[in-house]
């Protein structure tokens, strides 16, 4: 029988299978590949980010259910106490019985190659994988779905719960663009993608041209990741008012040898993959960067699971540092309708699992105005809070709220980063991490539904940096837990240290 392609094997997906805790009788097997199949240059800009394996370890909420089974896989072989640590956190089944059906794989291989690729590499390893795989009860799930994860799947012959690569132009800046206006999503004025800077400045002018009153627009790489390929452009001081066509081309063409794209050879992207230039929203009494997030579950069926506040900082102010959840309550019910209008059109094109839209929201008087900006076809920075979340608490979303309710009807909160950093945590261990925060008192307490979730452990004693999702009973609680969680952890290291 010849082996079946990746179209074929996604057919064999069943519904229940994207759902993170089913609670009727689950029994499957995950293959879980938290491989960083993205820009390799855009990755470089990521402190520690051969680490970020580590935060797809809250999908071991699935072994909750306890005829699940999950073979996690990783570049460098990950320490029982990191493990450990989040096993701990699930409620209702007990750490041993979980860590039996836990596999653990690695590569032994730290090179910054996406694991996915250095998997492909290995066909012994590959071997023992494939024979702790059930067949036809097993599937795959990963952090991006690129060719690499289509091969993958293919070779292993276990279908993979995922966007097919062939679909990514949905999630791109483009992609993204011509589906909010087929949604009916409002979204700002933009451009066609450019594949030079030439074209790049006419489609600038062109922008400016329809609105002579835009004062800055951002220009960003068709792929880009988390903010990193975007860059603001300020018109103001280029005075395109008072030159000819001609004259506003060519200092819009002067001022794009200078845009400060955090990626260093942007301009070769620009190349490669296109860029386009959106206005840049500015005016309101308030502004902020809410997202919203959905799952696509196999036969089409689309389910929100969050909304966010975004966290943005770095250079151009577009980069992802973290997030407050959920999102503001004068606009989180519409964020969810735009988010769940988006999902069913990329479920017709047959996307599956996970989806994000980013927003800016611009306050009016008592009206807030929301514009699409993008959408991303893959797990992100706030996929592992809302996992913590889900894993330690029980609780669910409340679809006509945007609440998540733990299972006493209390709305939960949390603020969560993968950029907590200071020096004096340079050095420390992942039990030097568990100790402080077991004498602060600061782990999640299910008594009194706050405290803190820590991940990214593997970054600490090299870089001095970790993650954290800090739970409460509302915003500011959870604000304040954040806080004094930072605060005391790097308090005391400097102790540790003698400072």
């Amino acid at each position: 029988m010849p082996p079946l392609s990746f179209r074929e094997l996604q057919s064999q997906l069943l519904p229940e299978w994207g759902r993170e805790h089913d609670g009727n009788g689950a029994d499957f097997d995950l293959l879980m590949l938290p491989s960083l199949s993205v820009d390799p240059a855009e990755l470089q800009l990521i402190t520690g980010v051969h680490h970020y394996e580590e935060r797809q370890l809250f999908s071991l909420i699935r072994l909750r259910d306890p005829g699940v089974r999950i073979v996690y896989v990783t570049s460098k072989l990950l320490p029982d106490l990191v493990v450990d640590a989040v096993l701990e956190l699930l409620p209702g089944v007990p750490t041993s019985h979980a860590r039996r059906r836990l596999h653990l794989f690695d590569t032994d291989d730290a090179s910054s190659r996406p694991l996915t690729e250095k998997l492909l590499e290995r066909p012994a390893l590959l071997s023992r994988i494939r024979a702790l795989l059930r067949p036809g009860r097993s599937f795959i799930a990963c952090y991006v779905v690129t060719a690499l994860e289509k091969r993958l799947s293919e070779l292993l012959q276990v279908p993979l719960l995922g966007t097919d690569p062939a679909l990514s132009h949905w999630g791109s800046k483009a992609g993204s663009r011509e589906l909010f206006q087929r949604c009916g999503v409002p979204h700002p004025p933009g451009s066609p993608l450019a594949h030079n800077l030439d074209d790049l400045a006419e489609a600038t002018a062109d922008l400016w041209e329809a609105h002579p009153d835009l004062e800055q627009c951002v220009v960003k790489l068709n792929e880009g990741l988390s903010g990193q390929g975007n860059a603001r452009l300020d018109l103001t001081p280029l005075e395109l008012g008072d030159c000819s066509g001609a004259e506003r081309r060519q200092r819009l063409r002067s001022a794009m040898e200078h845009l400060p794209m955090p990626a260093p050879q942007w301009r070769e992207l620009v190349g490669q993959q296109g860029a386009l230039v959106e206005a840049w929203l500015q005016g309101g009494a308030e502004l902020s960067s809410p997202s919203v997030q959905g799952t696509i579950h196999p036969g089409g069926a689309v389910e929100m699971l969050s909304t966010h506040e975004q966290i943005l900082g770095g250079a151009s102010g577009q980069t992802y540092l973290g997030c407050r959840f959920p999102a503001a309550d004068p606009y989180r019910l519409e964020l969810m309708e735009h988010g769940r209008t988006v999902g069913t059109a990329l479920a017709a094109e047959g996307a599956l699992e996970r989806y994000a839209i980013d927003f800016i929201a611009r306050r009016f008087g008592d009206h807030w105005d929301l514009q699409a900006i993008e959408v991303n076809l893959r797990q992100g920075g706030t996929t592992h809070p809302t996992m913590a979340l889900r894993a330690i608490t029980t609780g669910e979303l409340n679809p006509g709220s945007g609440d998540f309710l733990a299972p006493t009807g209390q709305a939960l909160h949390y603020m969560a980063s993968d950029n907590v950093s200071d020096p004096a945590l340079r050095g420390l261990l992942p039990v030097d991490l568990i100790d402080l925060v077991a004498e602060a008192n600061l782990h999640y307490d299910p008594a009194r539904l706050r405290g803190s979730v820590f991940h990214l452990l593997g970054c600490l004693s090299e870089f001095g940096k970790l993650g954290m999702t800090c739970i409460g009973r509302s915003t500011a609680e959870a604000e304040a837990v954040y806080e004094a969680t930072s605060a005391q952890l790097i308090s005391r290291a400097r102790q540790l240290r003698g400072g």
